[in-house]
């Protein structure tokens, strides 16, 4: 009988050990080494339903098995811009529009940036906007409004990104203090090109790297820009991740917004479409590294757009609708309040399920990969 309860102890410590083993294995599969966090610019459900119809191959959007909604409004209006919506994104709190890395009370808040470069974590971002535009400088920089472009430009001086590609010169070299921020760019390490996009092995050797193009912003992609933005995407993550490095990286499809405020619906859908391309080359490196978690998603909708049925008239002159032919269409200039989709894949994508706010982005990151509390 004693023998019998041995062995009954000994099993249910073997039972507890093994829950004990699993429930850890499970936690670390949770935990992502790397976050891409892909932000498409003024990019609501319609213009993500565009790439289904017009894209010539399978929309990446479609490789995501974790969908999500988030609410948008600022901290003191129910519509928001870019710069609330991305320091949201960047630091977890609501602020007001044209906020740059500053809460409500005009304070400066921490970037995602900030708080994992002292860990040793790489960071980057990249654009097709100036890279001292709203949603790009709200990760690296503090300024009361986002129009301060020469002050976001000093600000990403002094950060401590890794990586950077977009558009700008202009914010840098030809400034009203007569400052020469490449120049000083390049004397805290960085490898700055403004001719075009290198490889890896063109800048491997450095640890940091800069790529800056056009005055202000990049063309759009049907008029010269072509693939800056996956191939952007494609480097940085290969220059953030070289040495087995940790790292973040935001990527922004910038120019999705500006079609919708022009009701330019070419415009946006071709935009969307090359926004898709990166997201592609995010979820290609996520697939084969298996400890990436990648995040899609958007800081508002821009312009109302629905995709409509194109109306057209018999030969009587009487209108119908066409339910075989698509219209992009517009209600509006500006900013829409509609809830934004969320994509995740990668190690703790199912926290991104659910209805939430857009400051939870940033909290889930740090909940999920521990970079807040890790020293």
């Amino acid at each position: 009988m004693k023998i019998n309860k041995y062995l009954l102890f000994g099993l249910i410590s073997i039972l507890v050990s093994c829950k004990s083993t699993r429930n850890q294995v499970s936690l670390e599969k949770n935990t992502p080494k790397n976050v891409i966090l892909l932000i498409g610019d003024g990019t609501g459900l319609s213009q993500i339903s565009s790439a289904f119809y017009f894209k010539k191959t399978p929309p990446n959007y479609g490789r995501f098995k974790q969908v999500g909604l988030i609410k948008t409004s600022s901290s003191r209006q129910d519509i928001t811009d870019s710069a609330a919506g991305a320091t949201a994104f960047a630091s977890g709190v609501k602020s007001y529009n044209g906020a740059i890395g500053v809460a409500d009370d005009s304070t400066e808040v921490a970037t995602i940036v900030e708080i994992v470069s002292p860990k040793n974590i790489n960071t980057g971002v990249v654009s097709t906007s100036s890279i001292v535009h709203a949603t790009p400088a709200c990760f690296y920089a503090h300024v009361l409004n986002r129009g301060l472009y020469e002050e976001i430009a000093s600000d990403m001086v002094a950060s401590d990104i890794n990586f950077f590609a977009g558009g700008g010169t202009k914010f840098f070299n030809k400034r009203a203090d007569e400052r020469n921020l490449l120049k000083e760019l390049e004397t805290k390490g960085f490898n700055i090109d403004t001719t075009k996009l290198g490889d890896i092995n063109s800048i491997k050797s450095y640890s940091k790297a800069g790529y800056l193009f056009k005055p202000e912003h990049m063309a759009p992609a049907a008029k010269g820009r072509g693939n800056f933005l996956p191939t952007a995407t494609e480097l940085g993550i290969q220059f953030l991740s070289k040495n087995d490095s940790n790292f973040f990286l935001m990527v922004e499809g910038s120019q999705i917004d500006w079609g919708g405020h022009g009701n330019d619906a070419k415009y946006l859908i071709t935009e969307l479409i090359d926004f898709d391309y990166a997201i592609g080359k995010a979820l290609d490196f996520a697939e084969k590294d298996g400890n990436t978690l990648v995040i899609v998603t958007a800081d508002h909708e821009t312009g109302g757009f629905t995709l409509s049925s194109t109306t057209k008239k018999t030969e009587e002159g009487r209108e119908y609708s066409d339910y075989n032919e698509i219209t992009g269409t517009f209600s509006t200039d500006g900013h829409s309040a509609a809830l934004i989709p969320v994509f995740a894949y990668g190690p703790g994508a199912e926290e991104f399920s659910g209805i939430y706010e857009n400051t939870e982005i940033f909290h889930k990151i740090m909940k999920l990969t521990k970079w807040k509390n890790s020293k």
